[in-house]
């Protein structure tokens, strides 16, 4: 599967996919698209994404999926066409030195200046891509190069020198872990991303279920960890549930599993978690300590480290005298009982946006992957849809790219076509990246959108609203005053099925019509509130113990905790 644009330079590898009955490309319409389908592919699969652009423009244009991928550790490769070698330096049409420019984003890149080497180059770049800490890789190729005859063969010698990535974790950090875990009163299972990378879910279910601690799943790892289950205490971080933040405040031990210390999950780091020690495992040594001090440092894949772990656990309670964990339980539960997720209906009676949310979550599948642009319905989206599984919420996480909804589920439903597939997309991220929904309804790709129109950039209002004294800036996109665009009429331009909903009463009938149509893409503009505001919520700059439930209304969590 491969998801890309041709051009000039890129031509001579392009044409021979002509014959290819192995490899599918999908003509995007733009080459971000292009990089978010291939990072959508990826997150949902487990496999390495694939785009293709031309030089120049066509290279820099997936700059910004390639940043991405590289903050959320997805496998992508992406093989770009460069100007011919006589032409590179000389500033000629469409030149521009893309490995330079994605060198900090990339976690390998490559210049093929010799034919008989494109072989090799493609092997290392997927092996790259997809062990260790997964990333994205570029290859460059020049456009004669592409067009030189040479002898093939397969498979290539990979030449890395340097590159062997750790997944065995250490014996002896496995046992110092194991004893800390035993021995600790106000321990907190805090699981990242990297868990579902390592395809760990199982592992971790045994571990928590062994030990009996709380977790807390970050938004790149919400489904690593059933949200049914009692043990769970919800999201961490900016926007996470009051009993996860303050769990990971008060804790007196972090068990971090492929986790990173990301500044939106600690708030201000130097007031995290003041008491805790930390047990920091993950496959990538550079992390281990980068934010805040490992007292533990475990490097290996986390299936391996949560295998082991398991075992020396059970072996050290062997000896050790048992702690009891219900007076930490008694403490988060009756957080979790008076702060649950909730929301207040807008008094103006328009619809609420969480409960259009709320109600894709029930009424979908169970199997259902949902995907989200960047924003406050991107929180709401982590809040209020039930997660079970792995690998069925797909965001972009670390940069936060506005326009990632509609070409991830576009790369999702190519890789996963018999998976309902929902894009829970805002009004201004929607409006960066849909002409890819023209791709999904002549490529046969049926996603769902579900438009949160507030008419807004929702977020950046929330933030104006509450730090800027409700000067709103440059924030109403005019989708509410002027319907420009007028989405059911974009949508059916674009080859789907527009509806609308601006009702309570309206919702759940066509949530359910959406569902029934699986021939064609359809778009959903929910016309909701522009007032809603995203909480529980650590402002920026501040620590988590200063969480706020509301606007204005701050928890006070126990001194006893």
């Amino acid at each position: 599967m491969v998801f890309g644009i041709p051009g000039g330079t890129i031509l001579p590898a392009y044409d021979p996919l002509l014959d290819s009955t192995k490899v599918r490309h999908i003509l995007v319409r733009h080459e971000q698209g292009a990089g978010h389908a291939a990072t959508g592919y990826a997150q949902a699969t487990g496999k390495v994404g694939v785009c293709m652009a031309t030089s120049g423009p066509g290279a820099t244009n997936l700059v910004t999926p390639l940043a991405d991928a590289n903050m959320d550790s997805v496998p992508v490769v992406a093989i770009t066409g460069q100007q011919s070698r006589p032409l590179i330096g000389t500033d000629a049409f469409q030149e521009a030195d893309i490995c330079g420019i994605t060198m900090p984003i990339t976690k390998h890149n490559v210049l093929v200046t010799d034919a008989a080497e494109i072989p090799r180059a493609i092997a290392e770049a997927f092996h790259i891509a997809s062990t260790g800490r997964p990333g994205p890789v570029l290859v460059d190729i020049p456009k004669d190069v592409l067009q030189e005859q040479t002898s093939f063969s397969w498979p290539p010698e990979m030449r890395l020198p340097g590159y062997r990535p750790t997944t065995r974790p250490h014996g002896k950090q496995v046992r110092e872990a194991a004893k800390l875990i035993v021995n600790a009163r106000k321990p907190v299972l805090y699981v990242g991303g990297g868990v579902i990378k390592a395809d760990a879910h199982a592992e971790l279910l045994r571990l928590a279920e062994d030990t009996g601690i709380p977790v807390v799943t970050t938004l790149m790892a919400r489904g690593a960890f059933p949200d049914s289950h009692d043990q769970h205490l919800g999201m961490p971080g900016m926007h996470g549930t009051v009993a996860a933040v303050a769990a990971m405040q008060r804790s007196d031990l972090l068990i971090a599993l492929g986790a990173r210390f990301d500044d939106r999950v600690t708030g201000q780091l130097n007031s995290f978690a003041p008491d805790a020690q930390v047990i920091h495992a993950d496959i990538d040594p550079a992390e281990i300590s980068k934010n805040r001090r490992a007292d533990v440092p475990i490097v290996g894949d986390c299936k391996e480290i949560i295998t082991e772990l398991i075992e020396a656990v059970r072996t050290e309670r062997e000896t050790a005298k048992a702690v009891d964990l219900s007076p930490w339980w008694t403490t988060l539960k009756s957080l979790r009982e008076t702060f649950p997720l909730g929301y207040d209906w807008p008094e103006d009676g328009t619809l609420s946006p969480q409960y259009v949310i709320e109600r894709i979550g029930s009424l979908s599948p169970a199997d259902t992957i949902y995907t989200a642009g960047v924003g406050q319905h991107q929180m709401w989206a982590a809040q209020f849809v039930k997660y079970e599984h792995p690998r069925t919420w797909i965001n972009s996480g670390g940069l936060g790219t506005m326009g990632f909804a509609v070409p991830a589920a576009m790369g999702i439903k190519a890789g996963v076509p018999d998976t309902t597939v929902w894009a829970i997309d805002g009004d201004g991220c929607f409006q960066m990246t849909n002409q890819e929904l023209a791709t999904c309804a002549i490529e046969g790709l049926p996603v769902k959108i579900a438009v949160i129109n507030n008419g807004n950039l929702g977020m950046v209002r929330q933030w104006q609203t509450l730090f800027y004294g409700e000067r709103y800036s440059n924030t109403d996109l005019g989708t509410h005053k002027h319907r420009i665009p007028d989405f059911k009429l974009l949508a059916e331009a674009l080859g789907c099925v527009g509806l609308r909903a601006e009702s309570r009463e309206e919702v759940d009938e066509v949530i359910q019509k959406a569902l029934e149509i699986n021939d064609r893409p359809v778009v959903v503009d929910f016309v909701v509130g522009k007032d809603a505001q995203v909480w529980p919520m650590v402002a920026a700059g501040t620590g988590n113990s200063e969480i706020m439930a509301a606007r204005g209304i701050r928890p006070l969590f126990d001194e006893d905790l």
